[in-house]
Protein backbone atom coordinates (compact mmCIF):
# COMPACT_ATOMS: atom_id res chain seq x y z
CA UNK A 1 0.00 0.00 0.00
CA UNK A 2 1.37 3.56 -1.38
CA UNK A 3 1.78 6.15 1.50
CA UNK A 4 -0.72 8.98 0.52
CA UNK A 5 0.96 11.63 2.83
CA UNK A 6 4.05 10.97 0.86
CA UNK A 7 5.67 13.24 -1.68
CA UNK A 8 5.84 12.15 -4.89
CA UNK A 9 9.93 12.80 -4.46
CA UNK A 10 9.64 10.36 -1.34
CA UNK A 11 7.26 7.95 -3.22
CA UNK A 12 10.07 7.91 -6.13
CA UNK A 13 12.99 6.87 -3.73
CA UNK A 14 14.46 10.35 -2.59
CA UNK A 15 17.66 12.09 -3.88
CA UNK A 16 19.55 8.37 -4.84
CA UNK A 17 16.24 7.93 -7.27
CA UNK A 18 16.01 11.49 -8.68
CA UNK A 19 19.70 11.22 -9.29
CA UNK A 20 19.12 8.05 -11.25
CA UNK A 21 16.26 9.74 -13.31
CA UNK A 22 18.38 12.76 -14.23
CA UNK A 23 21.31 10.51 -15.03
CA UNK A 24 19.37 8.41 -17.34
CA UNK A 25 17.61 11.46 -18.88
CA UNK A 26 20.96 13.09 -19.89
CA UNK A 27 21.84 9.93 -20.73
CA UNK A 28 19.06 9.51 -23.33
CA UNK A 29 19.50 13.04 -24.37
CA UNK A 30 22.99 12.35 -25.35
CA UNK A 31 22.09 9.09 -27.36
CA UNK A 32 18.95 9.16 -28.98
CA UNK A 33 18.78 10.43 -32.53
CA UNK A 34 15.19 11.96 -32.01
CA UNK A 35 16.77 13.95 -28.78
CA UNK A 36 19.72 15.24 -31.28
CA UNK A 37 17.78 19.00 -31.87
CA UNK A 38 17.12 19.29 -27.77
CA UNK A 39 20.91 18.27 -26.96
CA UNK A 40 21.88 21.16 -29.17
CA UNK A 41 20.48 23.48 -27.02
CA UNK A 42 22.35 22.12 -24.38
CA UNK A 43 26.06 22.77 -23.30
CA UNK A 44 28.93 20.45 -24.68
CA UNK A 45 29.04 19.45 -20.37
CA UNK A 46 25.94 18.37 -19.69
CA UNK A 47 27.07 18.74 -15.54
CA UNK A 48 25.19 22.19 -14.80
CA UNK A 49 22.40 21.13 -16.64
CA UNK A 50 22.10 17.53 -14.66
CA UNK A 51 22.40 19.81 -11.64
CA UNK A 52 20.24 22.16 -12.69
CA UNK A 53 17.60 19.45 -13.59
CA UNK A 54 18.11 17.76 -10.16
CA UNK A 55 18.01 20.56 -8.29
CA UNK A 56 14.84 22.07 -9.84
CA UNK A 57 13.00 18.28 -9.92
CA UNK A 58 13.71 18.10 -6.36
CA UNK A 59 11.82 20.64 -5.01
CA UNK A 60 9.34 21.02 -8.06
CA UNK A 61 8.33 16.90 -6.76
CA UNK A 62 8.07 17.82 -3.10
CA UNK A 63 11.52 17.50 -1.72
CA UNK A 64 14.17 20.00 -0.48
CA UNK A 65 14.02 23.36 -2.42
CA UNK A 66 17.56 23.16 -3.79
CA UNK A 67 16.86 25.28 -7.04
CA UNK A 68 14.92 27.64 -4.99
CA UNK A 69 17.99 27.77 -2.26
CA UNK A 70 20.15 28.47 -5.06
CA UNK A 71 18.72 29.74 -7.56
CA UNK A 72 15.62 31.90 -6.76
CA UNK A 73 12.55 31.29 -8.64
CA UNK A 74 13.05 28.62 -11.34
CA UNK A 75 11.22 31.17 -14.07
CA UNK A 76 10.99 28.13 -16.17
CA UNK A 77 9.49 30.25 -19.47
CA UNK A 78 11.63 33.16 -19.28
CA UNK A 79 14.85 30.67 -19.04
CA UNK A 80 13.75 28.57 -22.13
CA UNK A 81 12.93 31.81 -23.78
CA UNK A 82 16.40 32.06 -25.62
CA UNK A 83 15.59 28.53 -26.75
CA UNK A 84 13.15 27.58 -30.17
CA UNK A 85 11.00 25.07 -27.91
CA UNK A 86 8.78 23.88 -30.14
CA UNK A 87 6.52 21.15 -30.25
CA UNK A 88 9.26 18.92 -31.68
CA UNK A 89 11.75 20.11 -28.80
CA UNK A 90 8.71 19.24 -26.20
CA UNK A 91 8.49 15.52 -27.59
CA UNK A 92 12.09 15.14 -27.32
CA UNK A 93 12.57 16.08 -24.31
CA UNK A 94 9.51 13.74 -22.75
CA UNK A 95 10.91 10.81 -25.07
CA UNK A 96 13.72 11.13 -22.70
CA UNK A 97 11.75 12.19 -19.66
CA UNK A 98 9.43 9.54 -20.17
CA UNK A 99 12.23 6.40 -21.18
CA UNK A 100 14.27 7.27 -18.20
CA UNK A 101 10.82 6.80 -15.51
CA UNK A 102 10.14 3.42 -17.56
CA UNK A 103 13.77 2.83 -16.90
CA UNK A 104 13.38 2.94 -13.29
CA UNK A 105 10.70 0.04 -12.97
CA UNK A 106 8.49 2.95 -10.81
CA UNK A 107 6.07 0.02 -9.17
CA UNK A 108 3.47 2.81 -8.21
CA UNK A 109 1.74 2.99 -11.50
CA UNK A 110 -0.51 5.78 -10.49
CA UNK A 111 2.87 7.83 -9.32
CA UNK A 112 4.58 7.20 -13.02
CA UNK A 113 0.96 8.37 -14.69
CA UNK A 114 0.73 11.46 -12.56
CA UNK A 115 4.63 12.29 -13.05
CA UNK A 116 4.19 11.72 -16.86
CA UNK A 117 1.12 13.78 -16.95
CA UNK A 118 3.00 16.53 -14.98
CA UNK A 119 5.86 16.76 -16.75
CA UNK A 120 3.99 17.04 -20.04
CA UNK A 121 2.45 19.85 -18.66
CA UNK A 122 5.61 21.87 -17.62
CA UNK A 123 7.33 20.78 -20.87
CA UNK A 124 4.49 22.00 -23.12
CA UNK A 125 4.28 25.20 -20.80
CA UNK A 126 7.90 25.71 -22.06
CA UNK A 127 7.02 25.76 -25.76
CA UNK A 128 7.39 29.49 -27.38
CA UNK A 129 7.29 28.50 -31.21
Amino acid sequence: MVNEDLSPYQKLGGETALRTLVDRFYELMDTLPEARAIRAMHPQDLSGSRDKLFKFLSGWLGGPPLYMEEFGHPRLRARHLPFAVDEAARDAWMLCMTQALEDMDIEDPLLKQHLLHSLFKTADFMRNQ
